[in-house]
């Protein structure tokens, strides 16, 4: 039978009993007799039963693409963070009701399954739930596209605290498997390392080059099912997992040596074990570019399989295929495809180059020199010969093309080449990804600018037609509906439903943002979601007191330690009884530190050391209280904000791309104390000046201040309060003592101050107060937090995967019947 005769309808479970397909799913497919079923075979089955329910959407969807052979995106990330599948796609397939009737004949609760699913932390953070969030837009949008990574074995890690220590624990996700994937083993992809390259001749005496790989890999592509919201359209998710060519070897094992007979297995598989290793060691920065290359050559080899399924002439390739290399992780995809077009298709070099350039466009996540990757010449050419030489390629014609348009400026090439020369020879990754693209985009309007003003000025003068911005967004069904019922529902009672896939229409609840039954009620939910938030911490958090939140992940230029500098400067006001403390205050700090990054993790021994300190003093009387929920993930997340009363966007300005933390709060109705910086300036735009609490130095006061010579320690003896701090820090009241133990950072600060937390320290202290003083009149407050969520309409996901599409990709939906 052909895909073109197969009745779609065919797949669909409509017309089962949900109760008869969950116990048809225990038995036949899970293999679990009902009398011995625990829990935990309850909530694999009932995957099973959900997303059987989405296969007849998702075979419609693959029946009307094939049909219509529209225009695909295929998004690369090396991370994703797409949180717990079970509650998105019960609201998908709105199955809920079902779900919790069946279940409770049982003897089941539906909340005791959600809660023991593991959660895919394939992701760092912000990088990898972006990219969930864009693919639920393009699904919700009905646009054809496809999803790449690597499955993870162990993903981000989890971490547990000892002694106020960060402890990082394997994150073992898929120790129960994963009933929501598919394994696809008949799709493999062979991947080759190492080895070098010849040349050789064709019948008409022509000489071309080839790689010949030195050892192989197999890719295994697993597929995840992504469905849209209020639309038939399913699309997916490729993970691919490493597996060995060679499993075992027979000779080995026969002779007793049974270690090495694994060995290839081993050595093939840590490709796909743990995100991002360690890369400050070379076997680490060897293992970083494995997997990055082992992700591209994965997903061509896909996205041209793809391809082919209806199409067959190379340059109509870009007017089908729109790849998007989210970050710099994946850009080793152009020489790939340059390999595969010139080597494995014989096409020549100009009109690969063209097919390539038209195919690839870039988002650049970072302002900061450290995250735009660059990989030593030595280490690249050794792992990936030919693509090395594809590189240079591209590069003697780029400053070809560079010297022609700016004759003499020598400068300007070096500058602009592909390759940088010192202090040692490194592939500019960030370059690449710009020459070998169509559109090159910054994340927020400020980051934009400063992509084209700084980081990549000189492209951005060659090329300005390539550069644009797309402000980040997020998805209002798991950021507000799901993470946030109570308000969800009571919104949905005063401006209807609508607002799930038009978060537009959520200015529709201005009208109420003076009704004082509509405060009460809006104060009501946020007070229900605090005491929400204390049971799941298991902590007796007062559901009265101020909640301010800063929850990320740990960086420097994020300073959360301005914000332990404040809470250390708010304890010494309250202990002298220079302040009045009308309200209690519970300060929530939370996020995770790279397990290399020694400086972040003293941050967190010092956010737990103050908490110690203040939380056991009886003058304070738990008027302040310094909380740390441990293991921030999505999970966490979608509990702590909705909680949240004032959100911390304090980084310093010109650092933080964009920011999704700040949108998800806001959308919650969190006000936000903050900088110019990221998109904290069009959330500023659109809440309202009079809605924000603003401080801070502006990204180009910061570039000035710096470029003037900046010296922090002009205000520790300049500011008696700041001094105060730091020398308690420095002089150990929150180390028993030690005076050596938080040295680095009071080291940091009055000597380097890398992030002007002292410059803004003042300003920062100020603005907190107002914005707590601002607290006290409730019902203005309730005011200025119904409109934060009621004008956060712009920073929906689905907007800015509109703009992608029509301003970038040029495709158009596909709508499945």
């Amino acid at each position: 039978m052909s895909a073109d005769t197969v009745d779609a309808t065919a797949f669909d479970m409509d017309d089962w009993d949900f109760r008869d397909h969950l116990l048809w799913n225990l038995y036949f497919k899970h293999g679990q007799a009902l009398q011995s079923a625990k829990k935990e075979d309850f909530y694999t089955a009932l995957a099973y039963t959900i997303r059987d329910y989405l296969m007849g959407r998702f075979r419609r969807t693959t029946q009307t693409h094939y049909q219509e052979n529209p225009k695909f995106v295929y998004y690369l990330s090396a991370e994703f963070m797409p949180g717990k599948q079970l509650p998105q796609n019960l609201l998908y397939t709105d199955t809920q009701h079902l779900a919790e009737e069946a279940l409770k004949t049982f003897g089941f609760d539906l909340e005791e399954l959600i809660a023991i699913e593991a959660e895919p932390g394939l992701g760092n953070g912000g990088l990898g739930r972006l990219a969930a969030c864009f693919l639920d837009s393009l699904a919700t949008l009905s646009i054809p596209a496809v999803g790449y990574g690597i499955r993870y074995e162990f993903g981000i890690f989890n971490q547990t605290i000892r002694d106020g220590w960060q402890v990082e624990t394997p994150d073992e996700w898929l120790l129960r498997g994963n009933p929501w994937e598919f394994s696809q083993p008949d799709n493999m992809v062979d991947v080759g390392f190492w080895g070098h390259t010849e040349v050789y001749y064709e019948a008409s005496g022509k000489p071309r080059r080839r790689w010949l790989p030195g050892s192989w890999v197999r890719g295994e592509p697993c597929a995840m099912l992504v469905p849209g919201y209020g639309t038939q359209t399913v699309n997916r998710l490729r993970l691919w997992r490493a597996r060995a060519t060679e499993e075992f070897d027979f000779r080995l094992f026969n002779v007793g040596d049974y270690a090495k007979a694994v060995e290839q297995k081993v050595l093939s598989e840590n490709i796909g074990k743990v995100l991002y290793p360690n890369d400050e060691r070379y076997e680490g920065k060897r293992l970083r570019l494995q997997q990055q290359y082992f992700l591209v050559t994965c997903s061509i080899h896909d996205i041209i399989r793809r391809f082919h399924l209806r199409n067959h002439d190379w340059d109509t390739f870009p007017d089908k295929v729109a790849i998007q290399l989210n970050d710099t992780h994946p850009v080793v995809a152009i020489p790939e495809m340059m390999r595969v077009l010139i080597d494995e298709n014989d096409l020549e070099w100009d009109r690969a180059w063209d097919i390539t350039r038209r195919t690839f466009a870039y988002t650049c996540h970072t302002l900061m020199p450290e995250a735009l990757e660059k990989w030593p010449v030595d280490l690249f050419g050794e792992l990936l010969p030919r693509h090395l030489e594809i590189i240079y390629e591209i590069n003697h014609r780029f400053l070809e093309e560079v010297r022609a348009r700016y004759p003499g400026d020598t400068e300007r090439v070096g500058r602009m080449s592909l390759i940088e020369e010192v202090p040692f020879r490194q592939l500019r990754m960030a370059h690449l990804a710009t020459v070998g693209s169509f559109a090159v985009n910054g994340v927020a309007a400020l980051h934009s600018d400063l992509l084209t003003e700084q980081t990549l000025s000189d492209f951005a003068a060659m090329w300005p037609e390539k550069f644009q911005n797309k402000t980040n967004g997020v998805t209002p069904r798991r950021f507000l509906q799901i993470a946030n019922p109570p308000l969800s529902g009571l919104i949905t009672d005063r401006i209807g439903d609508g607002w799930l896939r038009h978060l537009e229409q959520l200015a529709g609840l201005e009208k109420f943002a003076d009704d004082k039954a509509f405060q009460s009620e809006w104060s009501a939910v946020k007070r229900q979601n605090k005491e929400t938030l204390s049971r799941y911490l298991g902590l007796p958090l007062d559901p009265d007191s101020i909640f301010d939140v800063m929850v990320k992940r740990l960086h420097e230029y994020k300073r959360q330690l301005l914000k332990i500098l404040h809470t250390i400067w708010l304890y010494q006001q309250v202990k002298a009884h220079r302040i009045d403390l009308k309200r209690p205050r519970t300060i929530i700090i939370g996020g995770k530190a790279a397990p290399g990054y020694f400086m972040a993790k003293l941050i967190i021994k010092l956010v737990h050391s103050v908490g110690k300190v203040v939380d056991a003093d009886p003058e304070i009387g738990g008027r302040i209280r310094v909380v740390f929920p441990v293991n921030f993930n999505v999970s966490n997340a979608q509990r702590i904000y909705p909680a949240a009363d004032i959100s911390e966007q304090i980084s310093m300005a010109g650092k933080e791309a964009s920011g999704t933390g700040n949108m998800k709060m806001a959308l919650n109705g969190a006000v936000t104390v903050g900088t110019l910086d990221g998109a904290n300036i069009e959330i500023r735009d659109r809440v309202g000046a009079e809605n924000f609490f603003l401080f801070g130095l502006s990204a180009d006061e910061v570039f000035d201040l710096k470029k003037n010579g900046y010296r922090p320690i002009d205000h520790y003896h300049q500011d008696l309060e700041l001094r105060a701090v730091i020398d308690a820090i420095a002089g150990g009241q929150f180390s028993e003592g030690d005076r050596d133990l938080f040295r680095p950072i009071v080291d940091a600060l009055l000597y380097h101050d890398e992030y002007l937390h002292l410059a803004d320290f003042r300003a920062y202290v100020d603005c907190s107060e107002r914005a707590a003083a601002a607290y006290e009149d409730r019902p203005h407050w309730t005011r200025m937090s119904i409109l934060n969520a009621a004008r956060s309409g712009f920073f929906s996901s689905d907007r800015t995967i509109a703009e992608y599409c029509s301003e970038i990709w040029k495709v158009e939906p596909a709508t499945v019947p």
